[in-house]
């Protein structure tokens, strides 16, 4: 049966639905009226009750017992989550040598680099102009002073040529290193030309492999090196001396035992003395390492076996 708006019982419906408005709209307008009527001070003396109640002696709505006990349980649980990461530390610290990487995601043959290095691999200098190569020379001689013959004779020993240094023991003893004297590198040594020939254009460049503990390069035979054009005319390069002896990694050096044991190891250098490379011209070098195991030809890394710089010499 359906009641139209005409009838009774349709009416009442109606003003039922009317009283439930005006009831809402009437409640919204007290609770609008109230706040409306608040002044800061009521506020802020709400805030305060809230911030501390002193007749419920409550703070923030909690009382002194809830506290103590919801700080209790983050203290409990926060100490175990400590805990635990200390303990799970604590394993994997075990499974770690100080001395000895564990896992090495460095390729066995050493990279190398060279010094002087500044401003990238390309060193030029004009030789009337001492202010252009004077950085270079500083660096060098920066660089060398590890190498004083004094200063190894007092912190290393001599050892025997030719043959590796094999050291036993406990990993944890420390470990005794050779003796590389910066006298070896001669005309590259900076003693009897404190220039290291850059004031004649004729500038050396010391090479150095990089450290790879327990490393033996050459297999048994000592690493060479040679320096050639990389682009270009040969001739552009001219002769060039190395030092010490004929430009070889000596063996007694070798193997390397990291820098928490091997606590006074200097690396071996090999000194590259450009004596006739052509003036006014940009001469890319490339040097690289020879011997058994070494790997000098990948075109990814141009440090891996050998090192490409360019030089460029100024009148």
């Amino acid at each position: 049966m359906e009641l139209n708006a005409a009838s009774p019982g349709g009416k009442r419906l109606e003003n039922k639905d009317e009283e439930k408005v005006q009831d809402l709209d009437t409640g919204e307008a007290e609770t609008k009226a109230e706040m409306g009527n608040k002044t800061w001070a009521d506020l802020a003396g709400e805030m305060k009750t809230f911030l501390w109640n002193p007749e419920e002696r409550t703070c923030l709505g909690r009382t002194a017992k809830s506290w103590g006990l919801i700080l209790l349980f983050y203290f409990v649980f926060y100490t175990c989550l400590a805990g635990m990461f200390a303990f799970c530390m604590y394993v994997m610290l075990l499974t770690l040598s100080p001395y000895t990487p564990t896992y090495r995601d460095h390729v066995a043959p050493p990279g190398v680099m060279i010094r002087p290095y500044l401003n990238g691999f390309t060193i030029a200098f004009n030789v009337s102009e001492r202010s252009t190569w004077q950085p270079y020379v500083d660096s060098m001689h920066h660089f060398l002073a590890a190498y004083d013959d004094k200063v190894q004779e007092e912190k290393n020993i001599e050892c025997i040529s030719g043959q590796y240094f094999i050291q036993g023991g406990n990993e944890s003893e420390e470990k005794k290193a050779c003796q590389f004297k910066r006298s070896l590198l001669q005309n590259c040594s900076g003693i009897a030309d404190q220039t290291f020939g850059y004031s004649r254009g004729q500038p050396c460049i010391l090479l150095k492999m990089n450290r790879i503990i327990g490393y033996r390069p050459g297999a048994g035979v000592p690493v060479s090196v040679d320096c050639k054009v990389q682009k270009g005319n040969e001739s552009d390069l001219g002769s060039v001396d190395f030092y010490p002896g004929n430009g070889t990694f000596d063996l007694m050096y070798y193997p390397y035992y990291g820098k928490i044991t091997h606590v006074n190891y200097t690396s071996p250098l090999v000194a590259m003395h450009f004596t006739d490379v052509k003036r006014n011209s940009l001469v890319p070098i490339q040097c690289s390492l020879h011997g058994k195991g070494i790997v000098n030809d990948v075109n990814s890394d141009r440090f891996l076996g050998r090192i490409i710089f360019t030089l460029s010499i100024g009148k």
